[in-house]
Parts: C-alpha cells; sequence; structure tokens
C-alpha cells in the first residue's frame, strides 16, 4: 500500500491559503486593517524565507477565532472557500491527486494552516485524511491558541509518524509533494521525494538529491522541471 502526501499551499492551491484568510478577515472588517495587513504580510515573508517563528505567528493567526462567534466564523469561511480558494485550485493538482487515487494509494494533505481553513479545502480535493494545525477549543468556543504540536517543519514528521502508527494498514512506499523549503525535513524521510515548483532553496536540495521536480501551473497535467 502506497500513501500519497501533499503539500497544500502553493502546491494544490496557487496561493497561500493562510495568507489569503487574513486578507479576507481584513475584507470582512474582522480585524483592524493597517495592522493586520502589515503583521500577515511579514510573517509571509519569514515564511517564504524559512525563518518563520510559528508560535509567534499562531498567536496571531488563530486569535480571531476566538474574537468572533463560530456561526460568524463558519459564514465567512464559505466566502473564502468561494471567493479565494475555489479560483486558486490547480487542474494538474486535481490531475496529480486523482493519478494516484486510480493507483488506489491512499491520500492526505499535511499542512501548517490550520484545520479550521484548510478542512473544507481538503474536502475539494476528496482528500479524505488532513493533519493540520489544530486550533484549540474550550468551552466557549476557539481559545486562540494551537492544540498539540504545529504540522510546521519537524512536526509535519512528528505528526506523520503518530498518525501512522495509529493505522493498521502498513505503508511500504510513501510520496511526498511539496513547494517550500521549510518542508526540507520531512522531504527528507520520504521514499518519493517531489518538488513542485519550487522555492530557490528547495529547488537547489531537488538538484542536489535527484529529486524530481515538476510544475503544476504549465497546463492541465503535470510538467517536469528542468
Amino acid at each position: 500500500m502506497q500513501l500519497a502526501i501533499f503539500d497544500l499551499d502553493n502546491t494544490l492551491l496557487e496561493g497561500d491559503s493562510d495568507y489569503l484568510w487574513g486578507q479576507h478577515l481584513i475584507e470582512q472588517g474582522a480585524v483592524q486593517r493597517d495592522e493586520f495587513d502589515a503583521r500577515n504580510r511579514q510573517f509571509m515573508r519569514d515564511y517564504e524565507a524559512g525563518e518563520l517563528d510559528i508560535e509567534a505567528f499562531l498567536q496571531f493567526a488563530l486569535r480571531p477565532l476566538a474574537d468572533h462567534p463560530e456561526s460568524r466564523l463558519m459564514a465567512w469561511r464559505d466566502a473564502f472557500i468561494e471567493r479565494h480558494i475555489r479560483p486558486r485550485i490547480l487542474p494538474a493538482a486535481c490531475e496529480l491527486v486523482d493519478d494516484h487515487r486510480r493507483r488506489g494509494h491512499a491520500l492526505m494533505i499535511i499542512t501548517a494552516t490550520n484545520g479550521f481553513v484548510t478542512a473544507p479545502i481538503a474536502a475539494l480535493f476528496d482528500i479524505p485524511v488532513l493533519l493540520a494545525t489544530e486550533p484549540e477549543r474550550g468551552p466557549a468556543g476557539y481559545t486562540g491558541r494551537p492544540a498539540g504540536i504545529p504540522t510546521f517543519q519537524a512536526g509535519k514528521i512528528e505528526a506523520l509518524r503518530a498518525w501512522l502508527d495509529e493505522q493498521e494498514q502498513r505503508f511500504d512506499t510513501l510520496h511526498f509533494y511539496s513547494d517550500s523549503r521549510n518542508d526540507l525535513p520531512l522531504l527528507e524521510v520520504v521514499d518519493q521525494p517531489v518538488a513542485i515548483d519550487p522555492d530557490p532553496v528547495l529547488a537547489a536540495a531537488a538538484r542536489a538529491n535527484g529529486w524530481p521536480m515538476l510544475t503544476l501551473r504549465a497546463g492541465d497535467t503535470p510538467q517536469p522541471l528542468a
């Protein structure tokens, strides 16, 4: 049995759902525009540089979940999926997922973006297993804090290993697709690492290790990158 694992942001999506959710909150008037926008952009730059302070980011990103009623959050999320996510689903990404599905492989998304944002996105791809940073819930709703270890960098390995330990099925081959240098820890331990439209650091690592590189942005099917 084989398991195909996909990063989400800038891999299956043409964009970053965490950043886009922040922009959507600004559009809804849910947060203070100027301060939130400046911090959201800086955290995005830190992530792209491989320098993100994940604890500081989650304190920032999860706070709005605690500040608003869940019914309002759900309505905002529905609009977010239609406006910001559906247009960014890449046809070649769907084909890549479906190719693994046709071959009978188990499917998983693993992402640092929190599960409130990403659960409906995983459903759009019909991917049944989502490992994401989970927002903590208390008696009154979301607390604004993460529950457990964030699925970021080496945290993805820890979350994946915990999930695998719980499965009756044993997988003899793990595939992992990602665009980001932040996923090098997991790419280095799976059987079949693949770089998807990689950032420069990941592209250099892929060339050095002989990993395949693909683009999902050049048509309806995955295409090789030199």
